[in-house]
């Protein structure tokens, strides 16, 4: 399913409202915090979950780590 939605001003953010029936569908409320993470093909939006978070910060530590040689394997 896919959805158009208008982006609005919030401050000094930009929000995005989500359709009644996804917001229902994906058991979304009023102050359910959503993951956002950016992909090749966009925005992904999905419901929060600290355990995705950590694993996200971890992955992003070791990337940085072990930068040369996983730049080199790239080779």
């Amino acid at each position: 399913m896919t959805s158009e939605v208008t982006l609005r001003q919030a401050g000094g953010s930009v929000s995005a409202t989500i359709p009644k029936e996804l917001a229902r569908r994906f058991h979304l409320e009023p102050g359910d915090r959503v993951q956002v993470i950016e992909t090749e093909a966009g925005i992904l939006l999905t419901p929060f979950d600290p355990a995705v978070q950590q694993a996200l910060a971890l992955a992003s530590e070791a990337a940085k780590e072990y930068q040369p040689a996983l730049r080199e394997l790239a080779q």
